[in-house]
């Protein structure tokens, strides 16, 4: 299988270049001094300031952050990357910035679209890239050790190649993103109604802390030993710790696939054909529903047309049985082309539309959100209804992207082109409408993509009381509150991302 270069891919190039690029926000910024430089010298074997690399650490694919970039600025700028090889660098970084009281953001692939890799504080940015390989395979109990540095291509290539395994997960970010990111994102593959999100995916961790302790947790199935450690990790974004290893779930390279595709009269009919399949206990790897303006988008059958892609694997047993409640679901819609799958798996890891679209002066992003069956076409219509209702808005669509026995994933697409000056407010009107319409509908805030800076300003609404419980988490395991402060709508000793805070 081709594999990408397992390093960063720089999302859009800067106006200016990255040596000069300043940041756009106006949070508080801070500064690296020469003693703490020097000490951060003396425990990791990579510390730098040159402002190119420090600009480049600074960069994710957040794509409101890349029309800044058109103007020369960055969402915020790291004062310095350390590149630890090690857990013990890792530890000690985090120690000395933990006693300096220096910002410490975590990032690796930097293919987040929230901007949660961005040190909006300034400080220093942690890139484990430098942590990159599998360290070993349980074949027997199917597990997987392996660093956070690792690119997903590289990964997934390494276990079929030399293990005749795979741990099906298979994001869009493939060759963008890392094993650590997928994990601190919570994030999801394609393939996720047959293998799970990361979250399910995962069976232990290894964890510095703020202070340069060391957790490691999970390590037996299913255990009882009180609250799942692991899971207190997976989806916090760096803010309560940073992954330093993981063991995931494996399973034997599937032997046998079945693909089909069909059309149904309306996004709702075709929403309740996936949960009937699911219902009947189904879980085909690839459950993939299109709104009628992007089925003619990406497969040009007209926009009365709601396409369905199906695709499983495994072996032969399972996924015939499985084939055989797909298609008696399915048997009253319009059978289609089966190479509309083909069409998809050829075109399903292609991200360079962003750049081209934000390059065109176009502002386009995609919001993911889930909810139950029982909601799930009226947080459709509520949200298409709600973005389109934006001054500005050219397009606004969706596709349903992850199917589960109780409910699924919505993945929002919008575009506009407002005045150049005008771009940060379009940007901002859009989300809170379309955010809040979600919300109020009984969807999530975020299915895969995670808080980062953009979605903070939601999270008091989206977890209510549970976001001081959140907070006491962060207090007790940060108390110094250095790990990527800005982030997750948490409290910050550096104060709030203006903009983005309420």
């Amino acid at each position: 299988m081709h594999t990408g270069p397992g390093t960063p891919t720089p999302p859009i190039d800067v106006a200016g270049g990255l040596a000069a690029a300043g940041p756009r926000t106006s949070a508080t910024r801070v500064e690296v001094d020469d003693a703490t430089l020097d000490r951060l010298r003396a425990v990791c074997g990579s510390v730098t300031d040159d402002p190119a690399v420090t600009g480049a650490a600074s960069q994710d694919w957040w794509p409101l952050a890349m029309t800044w970039a058109l103007e020369g600025q960055l969402a915020g700028r790291a004062a310095v990357v350390a590149a630890p090889t090690t857990a013990q660098e890792v530890a000690d970084v985090a120690a000395v910035c933990d006693e300096a009281r220096v910002p410490l953001t975590v990032a690796a692939g930097r293919s987040g679209v929230c901007g949660a890799s961005v040190p909006v504080h300034g400080g220093v940015v942690l890139d484990l890239c430098g942590l990159s390989g599998i360290r070993s395979v349980d074949d027997e109990s199917l597990v997987v050790d392996v660093l956070p540095g690792t690119f997903g291509d590289r990964f997934e290539a390494e276990l079929r190649e030399r293990w005749s395994l795979t741990c099906g997960h298979w994001p869009q970010s493939m060759t963008l993103s890392t094993v650590g990111g997928w994990l601190a994102c919570r994030g999801a593959g394609q393939l996720s109604t047959r293998y799970g999100k990361i979250e399910d995916i995962v069976v232990g961790l290894d964890v510095v802390l703020a202070d340069g302790s060391v957790l490691h947790t999970g390590g037996h199935p299913r255990q009882a030993t009180g609250p799942d450690l692991t899971q207190l990790f997976v989806g916090s974004e760096g803010t309560l710790g940073i992954i330093t290893g993981a063991r995931l779930a494996a399973h034997p390279l599937p032997t046998h696939e079945r693909r089909g595709a069909w059309s149904f009269a309306s996004f709702a009919e075709g929403l309740d054909a996936c949960r009937r399949i699911l219902r009947r206990g189904a879980t085909p790897a690839v459950l993939r529903l299109y709104d009628g303006v992007e089925s003619d988008r990406n497969y040009h059958v007209g926009t009365e047309r709601n396409v369905l892609l199906v695709l499983d694997e495994g072996d032969p047993a399972v996924v015939d049985g499985m084939w055989t409640v797909v298609t008696e679901e399915c048997a009253a819609a319009e059978t289609l082309d089966v190479e509309l799958v083909e069409h998809w798996m050829h075109k399903r890891n292609d991200v360079a539309a962003l750049e081209q679209l934000i390059s065109g002066g176009l502002v386009v992003d995609t919001m993911e959100i889930s909810g139950p069956w029982s909601t799930l076409p009226g947080i459709y219509r509520a949200a298409v209804d709600a973005i389109s209702a934006v001054p500005g808005t050219l397009a606004a669509s969706a596709h349903c992207s992850h199917s589960y026995l109780d409910g699924a994933c919505l993945y929002f697409t919008f575009a506009g082109k407002p005045e150049p000056d005008a771009k940060d407010a379009f940007y901002r009107s859009v989300w809170d409408a379309g955010t809040r319409a979600v919300l109020a509908a009984g969807g999530s805030l975020s299915h895969h993509h995670g808080v980062g800076v953009n979605r903070a300003r939601f999270l008091g609404e989206a977890l209510g009381g549970g976001t001081s419980v959140l907070q006491g988490v962060k207090d007790s395991l940060d108390p110094n509150g250095i790990l990527n402060p800005g982030k997750l709508g948490l409290r910050s000793p550096w104060g709030p991302v203006p903009g983005f805070d309420a």
